[in-house]
């Protein structure tokens, strides 16, 4: 089938922009192709997203208010470098920006701060405490709790001075909440250095160090988030380290190559600043006393303590046959940690342990978790159209990484369709390119307080995206 030499132009034919909306975080899929080419290369690219991401105010919400499009376009860079050294011995730069976020919420929805209306806790979370200081008062009488005794027992909480006075206070409390719209940017940087070594022209070893940079920016605001309705969080960028392990095999006369790659979690350790516009509230101390959280958790509020963020472990399966002259099939799965993952700042974690208890969650709770771990798998076709033209087609699917899911990242999961094509002027130099249309599955959108159960406060669906890439390739 002569396909020794096709089997390098059909691969790279393929869309850069590979898991550009993948679950959670995930952005640039961490692709190993370029170090598994064949001699000296070099390749660069760029991935451009378009998403449209619109919902409901639903579950929790008390309004069913139409949120507009919340994210963000965004593109990102890509490029690597692979050196055969010998037969034997290779080394790899491969440079990507494999997690990120890019979202802000506008008009007029629980995700958008309104002075005129939002208030510091919710109706919910009021008529929750009254009723747990009604059934409290009957207890400590000695009456018995029912639905009798028990509103009668919240109507005489709720005509008490001493609720009158808490509700005095938390209207004066409103004033402190935030302005502006919720939005969140996270960026990451990866530098992979692998070394590879291959025993023979079938099997390639390889593993390195990674070093990763992440820094952002996240602005919490509207009705949806209570208290934390004017929290900020700028995290420095951060640098930590990690690595890469993995083999490959190949018979290059059938094209087939076959890849197994093994990606490290990565620990960051940093001091983020953080700001509550609330804590700026001169009343906030004996508010929160009123609401009975302990003296001990309203002193840890404002302390000051470092934050780790982990990024997740993962696994790349790639795979490439011919099927028949001048075309070859291919296939990549890929596994993120997700599961495991979660942001907790350290003053955001202080806050949340300090009221958790206003909304059944004790033990505080994160800014960002997820339920589920990631799966995704692309697959395709490539053929050689002539000397100088090449293209493809792609299916491709993402499991998403639960649901409810996030207000910062409300989908779950995708199938898409792609189309790439790429141009060899010279048997050295590539200029490839394609384009992916993306179906992103529905999600209920929840908080940080409700993260772990099944309520939730905005409903997203028939959203879709689509991603373009470019990239240029050298061979030498």
């Amino acid at each position: 089938m002569k396909l020794k030499h096709l089997s390098t132009a059909m691969i790279l034919a393929t869309l850069p922009a590979t898991g550009v909306f993948a679950a959670a975080l995930d952005r640039s899929g961490q692709s190993m192709s370029a170090f598994l080419q064949p001699g000296n290369y070099f390749e660069a690219g760029i991935s451009i997203l378009d998403p449209d991401v619109a919902g409901k105010e639903a579950g929790s919400s008390t309004t069913s208010r139409n949120i507009g499009d919340m994210a963000d376009d965004y593109f990102f860079p890509s490029a690597a470098l692979k050196l055969q050294l010998n037969d034997k011995f290779s080394f790899g730069l491969l440079y990507d920006q494999p997690f990120g976020s890019d979202a802000e919420y506008t008009g007029n929805n629980a995700f958008v701060s309104n002075p005129g209306s939002d208030s510091v806790l919710s109706a919910g979370a009021i008529d929750g405490i009254v009723t747990k200081k009604a059934k409290e008062a009957l207890v400590a009488q000695g009456l018995p709790v029912n639905d009798q005794t028990l509103a009668i027992a919240k109507g005489q909480v709720l005509a008490s001075p001493q609720f009158q006075q808490l509700a005095g206070a938390l209207a004066v409390a409103n004033n402190y909440l935030g302005t502006g719209g919720t939005k969140v940017e996270v960026d990451t940087q990866n530098l992979s250095f692998v070394f590879g070594f291959q025993p023979n022209q079938n099997f390639n070893f390889y593993a390195g160090p990674v070093l990763q940079t992440v820094k952002g920016n996240v602005s919490l605001r509207g009705q949806a988030y209570s208290l934390y309705n004017g929290y900020d969080a700028n995290i420095k960028e951060t640098t930590g380290v990690g690595w890469l392990a993995g083999a490959a095999y190949q018979i290059p006369e059938i094209a087939l190559k076959a890849s197994l790659t093994y990606r490290s979690e990565i620990d960051h350790k940093t001091n983020i600043n953080e700001d509550l516009s609330l804590l700026n509230f001169p009343g906030l101390t004996s508010v929160l006393a009123g609401l009975d959280v302990p003296a001990s958790k309203l002193q840890a509020i404002n302390s000051e303590g470092k934050t780790t963020i982990t990024t997740p472990q993962s696994v790349n399966l790639d795979f490439q046959t011919g099927i028949m002259a001048n075309t070859v099939a291919f296939a990549n799965v890929r596994w993120v940690n997700w599961k495991d993952f979660s942001i907790q700042p350290y003053k955001f974690g202080k806050v949340s342990e300090a009221v958790g208890g206003l909304v059944g969650r004790p033990n505080g709770f994160n800014l960002v978790e997820y339920s589920d771990d990631q799966w995704s798998v692309n697959a395709g076709v490539g053929r050689k159209l002539s000397d100088k033209w090449a293209g493809n087609v792609s299916v491709g699917w993402d499991s998403g990484a639960g649901n409810p899911v996030t207000t910062l990242g409300p989908t779950e999961g995708y199938w898409n369709v792609g189309l790439g094509l790429q141009y060899s002027p010279t048997p050295q130099t590539f200029l490839a390119g394609g384009v992916k249309y993306f179906w992103l599955g529905d999600a209920k959108a929840q908080t940080g307080a409700q993260a772990g159960s099944d309520q939730y406060v905005a409903d997203f669906s028939d959203n879709n995206a689509i991603a373009y890439g470019l990239k240029l390739g050298y061979k030498f």
